[in-house]
């Protein structure tokens, strides 16, 4: 039995903070995953931008209201899930997900959840479970699934190197050339016929 595990921001959707970056006009705020491999240095960072601009939930759900799925993504999506199981791995947050998921014909996602205040400040956030990725595929993998997975980002490493396949999708130069071993695609036909020789 075969499950297929995909990160979602940069593989499946623009990323989020990089958009709200762009329409908030404050640069910092394009940090994501692929700079910083440490998740919780990563959000303590973002949160504390958020806080000094008056910044919250509200200003960034607007911006993802106007992100579309990456082209090709929800064929890709489509296609992928007519042969096998598909399950979307994600350290976004449930409240950041939900458009998106409708426009991708509503996949299966794990992510997190964000604690948000009265006034719509987000105050904390909540992970699923440590290490969500690699502790998702290893708990698929006690219960007989073989899996392979595909992301963009250091986050996404663990749970590439521990299935049965695994590849890089649309990364950055120097986390390809630190693993010249895991196979790296561009084009989502690419990948998808990366992932069915697979199964």
């Amino acid at each position: 039995m075969n499950i297929v595990c995909l990160d979602m921001e940069g593989v499946l959707v623009p990323e989020i903070w990089i958009a709200f970056s762009q329409e908030s006009g404050i640069p910092e705020l394009r940090r994501t995953t692929r700079d910083e491999p440490d998740y919780d240095k990563l959000m303590r960072y973002r949160l504390a931008i958020l806080k000094e601009h008056g910044l919250g939930l509200r200003e960034i759900q607007a911006t993802i209201a106007k992100i579309d799925p990456l082209p090709g993504a929800k064929a890709f999506l489509d296609e992928l899930r007519s042969l096998t199981q598909v399950l979307i791995l994600s350290d976004t947050f449930e409240q950041f997900a939900r458009p998106l998921m409708e426009k991708l014909n509503w996949p299966t996602i794990f992510c997190n959840s964000l604690e948000v205040g009265a006034g719509g400040e987000i105050v904390g956030y909540h992970m699923r479970c440590q290490k969500s990725k690699l502790t998702t595929v290893k708990a698929l993998q006690s219960i007989g699934y073989d899996t392979i997975a595909a992301g963009d980002s250091y986050n996404d490493l663990a749970m590439i190197q521990a299935g049965k396949a695994g590849f890089l999708f649309k990364s950055t130069d120097k986390i390809k050339a630190d693993f010249p071993e895991i196979p790296a695609f561009e084009e989502f036909d690419d990948l998808l016929n990366a992932i069915k020789a697979a199964l």
